[in-house]
C-alpha cells in the first residue's frame, strides 16, 4: 500500500509541476524551446525523440507563421505575399493541431520561437525591398528542405503512434512548400538574367 501511495504521490507531483509551469514555459530557461525541453525531461510525458520532435515541429511552424507575416507585410514580389499568406493559413492549421495532440499527451510546446528564430526574424523584418524578397525565398527553401528531411524521419521512426501519424500527414503539405520555394526562387534567379 506505500509503494502506490508513493507512485501516487509521485504521479500528482509531476502533474502539478506540470499544470504550474505549463502556462510560463519561460520559468527555468530564457529561450521558450529550451524550457519546454527541460519540462518534458522531468515530467517524461512520451519518449524523448518523440517530445522532442514536437518541440522542434512547434517552433518550426511559429516561424514559418511569423516569417509569412512578414512576406505578407514586406514582400514586394507578388509571388512572396501569396507565398506568405499560404505559410500562415498551413503552418497556422498544423500548429493547432500539434497542440491539441501535445495536450492530450502532456508534452508541453514553447508558447514562442526559440531565440535563434527571434533573432533571425528580427533581422530579416529590418531587410526591404528586393533584398527581403530574396533572403525570404532563400530562408524558406533552406528551412523546408531541413523540415522535409524532420518529418520524413519522423513519420518512419517515431515510437508514439499519433505523433508519428501526424508527421507523415503533415508531409505532403512541407513537401509542397518546398516546391513552391523552389519554383518562386528559380523564377526570381530567371528574372535577373
Amino acid at each position: 500500500m506505500k509503494k502506490l501511495t508513493f507512485i501516487a504521490a509521485t504521479m500528482l507531483a509531476a502533474w502539478m509541476f506540470q499544470a504550474c509551469n505549463s502556462g510560463n514555459t519561460e520559468a527555468k530557461h530564457e529561450d521558450a524551446v529550451d524550457s519546454a525541453q527541460a519540462v518534458n525531461k522531468e515530467t517524461a510525458p512520451v519518449d524523448k525523440e518523440s517530445s522532442d520532435f514536437a518541440v522542434k515541429a512547434a517552433d518550426g511552424g511559429m516561424l514559418e507563421v511569423q516569417a509569412g507575416k512578414l512576406a505578407q507585410e514586406k514582400g514586394t514580389n507578388q509571388r512572396i505575399k501569396d507565398f506568405g499568406a499560404l505559410l500562415v493559413r498551413d503552418h497556422s492549421k498544423a500548429g493547432d493541431e500539434l497542440k491539441g495532440l501535445s495536450q492530450s499527451k502532456n508534452i508541453t510546446l514553447p508558447d514562442s520561437v526559440g531565440s535563434d528564430y527571434s533573432e533571425h526574424l528580427r533581422d530579416m523584418s529590418k531587410l526591404s525591398g528586393k533584398e527581403f524578397d530574396k533572403h525570404f525565398i532563400d530562408m524558406m527553401v533552406n528551412d523546408h528542405d531541413k523540415d522535409v528531411k524532420m518529418f520524413e524521419d519522423a513519420s518512419q521512426s517515431l515510437t508514439d503512434p499519433d505523433l508519428k501519424t501526424w508527421a507523415g500527414n503533415t508531409l505532403p503539405t512541407l513537401k509542397a512548400h518546398q516546391d513552391t520555394a523552389k519554383a518562386i526562387q528559380e523564377a526570381m534567379k530567371n528574372a535577373k538574367k
